[in-house]
């Protein structure tokens, strides 16, 4: 996912910063995060060394992956959203949740480190949420309540 800080710049696409993510689908988490100025192997490859290590890691087409080494058998999908379906549905929620994500043109942070630390809190936040989704669907598993997809 991609946004900007400052300003607009006059780039083709006007983004200026790439915020990364690496989720579990089981429980739903977001394992590691980084914001960064660029989408370069070497962040990537920072964010994939500092959380925990999965057997299984799943991409999508972006050619950066192709450098970065995994811990774990990695599964580089360039045709559909097979694999990644689970982190699009977590970028929707930094979206939903984050107000400076959600509209461009309203609001966005002036600083990285604002927005580093935003989504540091609300990462904490997700995750515990996470946490208790899955307790309560594996207390619960033949209960008439909505379960969010478990």
């Amino acid at each position: 996912m991609y946004w900007f800080l400052e300003s607009k710049p006059r780039t083709k696409t006007r983004e200026n910063v790439y915020i990364m993510t690496m989720v579990s689908r089981k429980p739903r988490q977001i394992l590691g995060h980084v914001v960064s100025r660029d989408k370069s192997a070497q962040t990537i490859q920072k964010m994939v060394d500092t959380a925990p290590e999965a057997g299984q890691y799943c991409t999508d087409g972006y050619a950066g992956y192709l450098d970065v080494v995994f811990p774990g058998n990695h599964i580089f999908n360039i045709y559909n959203k097979r694999d990644t379906f689970t982190v699009e549905g977590v970028n929707a929620d930094l979206r939903h949740y984050i107000p400076t994500l959600a509209r461009r043109s309203r609001c966005f942070p002036r600083k990285l480190e604002n927005l580093q630390a935003v989504l540091t809190v609300f990462v904490r936040a997700y995750n515990r949420f996470g946490i208790h989704k899955d307790r309560y669907c594996s207390n619960h598993p033949g209960s008439s309540a909505p379960c969010w997809s478990c």
